[in-house]
């Protein structure tokens, strides 16, 4: 017997499903792992690890390609951190301009409730901002 953890119990152990296991296997961001002698897969705590890593990577919001540029990264330990630095700090500044773009979208819903609930649908100030987009100042402020 060869020893490793067949692919439903390295998914309960990653916290990642079967099917995006599979998915990972497939696009390269997981290597392709040994198999038993009924050919099921097999992955070792290497092959854990790197899927913990994948899952937490996503979690944070990291797209594909930069996960991808993150594994190679930790496939070799010798280099400099400049190059993970990096990739980190163009997520921060995704996850800032989200907030921004949060914050803008937050101020203009309210501003569409406090302009007036007059109690009919016909001077609903809600309506009138989503049926005339000129009056909507979320967008003029993303520009």
């Amino acid at each position: 017997m060869q020893d490793g953890l067949p692919i439903g119990l390295a998914a309960k152990a990653s916290g990642i499903k079967v099917p995006t296991i599979r998915y990972y296997e497939q696009i390269g961001l997981l290597p392709s792992v040994g198999r038993s002698l009924s050919n099921r897969r097999l992955y070792d705590t290497v092959d854990i690890d790197r899927m913990k890593f994948i899952r937490h990577s996503r979690e944070l919001g990291f797209d594909i390609d930069a996960i991808r540029a993150l594994l190679r990264l930790q496939d070799d330990p010798a280099r400099p951190c400049a190059d993970a630095d990096m990739i980190a700090r163009e997520r921060l500044a995704e996850v800032r301009t989200k907030i921004s773009n949060l914050k803008l979208l937050e101020a203009e819903l309210s501003r569409m409730l406090e302009e007036g609930s007059h109690g009919h649908i016909a001077t609903c100030r809600v309506i009138e901002t989503l049926a005339d987009h000129a009056q909507c100042g979320y967008h003029s402020t993303r520009a």
